[in-house]
């Protein structure tokens, strides 16, 4: 991994000639990402990552932190023990020159050790799961990291939009696959990683999904084709 989204986010903190990185998926165009956006702050975030941190508490894993501003606050408006975990060397590593306490290079696949009252994943947070066949993987590791009663809130967003459509209303979804299962590609400085595998996932395959993992589950907010939702472990 050239981990070329802590380059940027390393470039901006250190003020070393940051640009803003791009991105762009098997269905969409070059996309920009302000590189200041990931270090925005609770002001600037959007009504979903607000209301997830309001409703954290207690202990809380921060999957997928990147600069750690959503770790930040819940550490230092809220007073709450915070873990910012991230694949990324470079984002942990401003995580930490920004002052989180407790932050962690590791997928989250292999983190084990400690449990959580609140694990948070946003930005998407589906997007980690990589596909439908990988579901149940990464739920039964969450439901593994939650204490008793502990909660996930993580938020998606139904790409259903995204698809032609005819003139009946129907949709013209390619064949072979969930729809929401995408290669996603970030661009920096001329340079390319190589594409993940990215899955943005409607409610009601996220909330099956969750049923069968152990978890009761509920839809928190809708914002457009967004949602945040709380999955509660039983």
């Amino acid at each position: 991994m050239k981990d070329l989204m802590g380059k940027a986010i390393w470039d901006f903190y250190h003020n070393e000639n940051p640009e803003d990185l791009q991105t762009e998926t098997s269905i969409s165009e070059l996309d920009e990402l302000p590189v200041d956006y990931l270090f925005r702050g609770f002001e600037e975030m959007n009504e979903i990552e607000q209301q997830a941190l309001q409703l954290a508490q207690g202990k809380v894993l921060d999957i997928g932190a990147g600069a750690g501003s959503h770790s930040l606050y819940l550490q230092n408006k809220k007073e709450l023990d915070v873990v910012a975990l991230d694949i990324s060397p470079k984002s942990i590593e401003i995580c930490k020159l920004r002052g989180v306490k407790n932050a962690v290079c590791k997928n989250m696949l292999e983190f084990s050790g400690e449990t959580f009252d609140t694990i948070i994943l946003l930005m998407n947070g589906t997007g980690i799961f990589e596909s439908l066949a990988n579901i149940d993987t990464y739920l039964q590791k969450l439901h593994s990291l939650l204490n008793e009663n502990g909660q996930i809130l993580i938020d998606s967003t139904d790409i259903l939009y995204m698809f032609d459509r005819d003139e009946d209303g129907g949709v013209y979804i390619p064949a072979g696959g969930y729809y929401g299962e995408l290669d996603y590609v970030v661009h920096y400085k001329g340079d390319s990683e190589e594409p993940i595998k990215w899955l943005y996932l409607d409610f009601n395959t996220l909330k099956n999904a969750a049923e069968n993992n152990g978890f009761k589950i509920e839809k928190v907010l809708q914002y457009e084709d967004s949602y945040l939702a709380r999955l509660i472990k039983k």
